[in-house]
């Protein structure tokens, strides 16, 4: 194999150009570029190490690579506009030579090189790059590009959007009651994905009823669909517009997930989100809507001893901005602590799931007095005391 040559066509890459940057291909590159034997394998030793987050497979590397690098090509597609002949040819040889590094073997890159020491091992299975970009192109509302395009949950970093490493994968189906509150959160998202009319979303009630993982597990459920989830914290509310600007132009649908929301009433963040929810054009994108989840019907907190109103000459109109905060959620669901009938069947269907041979009256008994210790029955403290039966 000519290891020249192939430096050369990867070293000229021009759509998908911001591979280069990854370190995997830097690495691969500084092997192939390398000329004397010891630093070659030095390189190629790196190289190795790189993937290992990959589970050692080049093919694995690379098609995340392809299908999260933002080129011209593909951001054009996105907004509909047209797509020069010369960037379609660019791109599909391009395409051809990732194709082309997936049939690499490491007895491919070594068969020219006079070494009898042992070569460390990566994977690698063929991929056709050409087909898989041209799928993903054609159903790019559901795809997306850049790091949209792999994962499904992200969270702000320093400023910067990032993927969640091991995700959580809660899905739909585990659920145990709360259909009816469920069903008012999947249709909104339903909505969402069809480009009508959706709601910004208020998920409110007791603590422990499964309102975040109604959230979770309905961005899971559109995955496919184009959904993809955010989490911003109460205090990252400043990097809302942020966030916003750097997802108006993505063709995927966007869940901005807001847990545990509650504000204390001279709060900086509030302001932010109030016109995120009012539909500021400078807080607000069209393809975007607000999950927030609160323990409180009405999220700013309000003491008695701040109803004094001497210094306030409008004090009622005060009030009322404060406790309308959750008004301006154009669906408010209410998940209320379950009943103890609910609460009985959620532990039976619990204790069916995890095979656990104990009489009923028995596990009533028991479920019921760990409800009382914990001073409430929900749905986590079910799932507790099932845990503590194992």
């Amino acid at each position: 194999m000519n290891l020249k040559l192939l430096s050369c066509r990867i070293s000229a890459l021009s759509v998908f150009r911001g591979i280069l940057d990854k370190k995997e291909m830097q690495t691969f590159l500084d092997f192939l570029k390398a000329d004397e034997l010891c630093n070659k394998l030095s390189c190629y030793g790196e190289f190795i190490n790189s993937l290992g987050i990959h589970d050692g497979s080049f093919s694995a590397f690379l098609e995340k690579a392809v299908c999260e690098d933002e080129n011209i090509y593909i951001k054009s597609v996105a907004k509909n506009k047209e797509v020069s002949d010369s960037i379609k040819a660019n791109a599909e040889k391009e395409l051809e030579l990732f194709s082309a590094l997936t049939e690499i073997s490491p007895a491919n890159l070594f068969e020219d090189i006079s070494y009898d020491g042992y070569i460390p091992e990566f994977e690698n299975e063929k991929v056709d790059f050409s087909a898989v970009y041209k799928e993903r192109l054609s159903h790019i509302e559901r795809y997306g590009y850049g790091i949209f395009a792999t994962a499904g949950m992200f969270r702000v970093e320093n400023g910067e959007i990032v993927a969640v490493e091991a995700a959580d994968d809660i899905s739909t189906d585990i659920f145990i009651g709360y259909e009816k509150e469920r069903q008012q959160v999947m249709a909104n998202t339903e909505a969402l994905t069809q480009g009508k009319s959706a709601q910004n979303v208020l998920l409110c009630g007791d603590a422990g009823t499964g309102k975040s993982s109604t959230v979770k597990a309905v961005a899971n459920a559109y995955f496919d669909k184009g959904v993809r989830l955010i989490e911003l914290r109460k205090d990252q509310l400043f990097s809302l517009s942020h966030v916003m600007g750097r997802i108006a132009d993505n063709p995927l649908k966007f869940i901005i997930f807001i847990d545990d929301l509650s504000f204390n009433k001279n709060d900086d963040c509030f302001s932010m989100l109030k016109a995120a929810l009012e539909g500021s054009a400078s807080a607000k994108a069209s393809n975007a809507v607000i999950y927030a989840t609160s323990n409180r019907r009405h999220i700013v907190k309000e003491r008695f001893s701040e109803r004094g109103h001497e210094d306030d000459i409008h004090h009622s109109d005060t009030v009322q901005e404060l406790l309308s905060l959750s008004d301006r959620f154009g669906l408010v669901v209410y998940f209320s602590k379950p009943n103890k009938k609910l609460y009985l069947d959620i532990v039976h269907e619990l204790a069916q799931r995890e095979n656990l041979d104990i009489d009923e009256k028995e596990l009533d008994i028991k479920a019921e007095a760990f409800a009382l210790a914990k001073g409430s029955r929900s749905p986590r403290a079910a799932q507790q005391f099932i845990k503590g039966l194992l």
